[in-house]
């Protein structure tokens, strides 16, 4: 394991971390609190702020490898989005964590995704990935699609993807989406406006997480390529596509990948300023 990063952000943000915002998204510190802003917007606008420590530097190498440890305090504005959809909730994804930057803009090839984090999205987002969980809501989550076997489903799922958006039989491209993503899930149902301690153990053969000391989460074969540390908010909506027993609708909305995180087209609605404290 090597060197430990520690960051309070006492004063400032500093040099290690690259900052990214886009339209009305904002960091700042106050109080050793590093928040993560977007205020309130127009549905379809897209907006992120976000932290991460890969800034230009190739996949190759990115900074992390296991084994290591992970400790983040943290909380938002807003509320988890849940299947009563009264009220405000955390709109767009969040989370922080390791991931492979597999939409990067740099000049790398395009890569399947592989994270190990902590992870949210809101509906009408629907990227359902384990059967008998919702493609939506505050997660525990890793996802390690550069297996042998998934690069072989790649185009499949690409093929079957296709066929889904054009007829709407989604089933066939949601079961090779399964084979291709390697993913496992624990839907969270702590309070996101609380503080909370969120830890991973990233091994080379497991995964481990905790929230305030509990374990959530264990699981098997975890990516063992260098990731990049990353804490995001943005308004984004992911693709719908389930996995077979997952629960949700089928697709109402289009989505494309972007340099950073994911733009969609959504309604006309405004949507609440939102913070996410770390």
């Amino acid at each position: 394991m090597g060197e430990p990063v520690i960051d309070d952000f006492l004063e400032t943000i500093g040099p290690r971390w690259t900052q990214t915002c886009i339209g009305p998204g904002s960091l700042a510190v106050e109080n050793s609190v590093l928040r993560l802003s977007i205020p309130s917007v127009q549905s379809g606008h897209y907006a992120d702020a976000q932290l991460d420590d890969y800034g230009s530097l190739v996949r190759s190498s990115f900074p992390w490898r296991p084994p290591l440890r992970m400790e983040v305090r943290a909380r938002s504005s807003l509320p988890a989005a849940t299947s009563d959809q009264n009220g405000a909730f955390l709109r767009g994804t969040a989370g922080f964590g390791f991931w492979n930057y597999p939409f990067s803009v740099r000049g790398d090839v395009l890569m399947l995704p592989e994270a190990i984090w902590f992870f949210y999205a809101s509906p009408p987002s629907n990227m359902a990935l384990v059967p008998g969980l919702p493609g939506w809501g505050w997660k525990a989550q890793v996802v390690h699609s550069m297996r042998p076997g998934a690069i072989l489903a790649a185009l499949p799922t690409a093929l079957a993807t296709s066929w889904g958006m054009l007829t709407g039989h989604t089933q066939p491209a949601a079961r090779w989406l399964q084979r291709v993503s390697g993913a496992s899930e624990a839907l969270l149902t702590v309070d996101m406006t609380q503080w909370h301690t969120y830890t991973l153990e990233w091994r080379v053969h497991e995964a481990l997480f905790w929230v305030d000391g509990h374990v959530v989460l264990r699981a098997a074969r975890p990516p063992t390529r260098p990731l990049g540390f990353v804490a995001w908010l943005d308004g984004a909506e992911l693709t719908r596509m389930l996995a077979p027993g997952a629960t949700g609708t089928e697709p109402a909305f289009t989505a494309t990948a972007t340099g950073l995180h994911e733009s969609s087209l959504g309604n006309s609605q405004p949507q609440p300023a939102m913070t996410f404290s770390l």
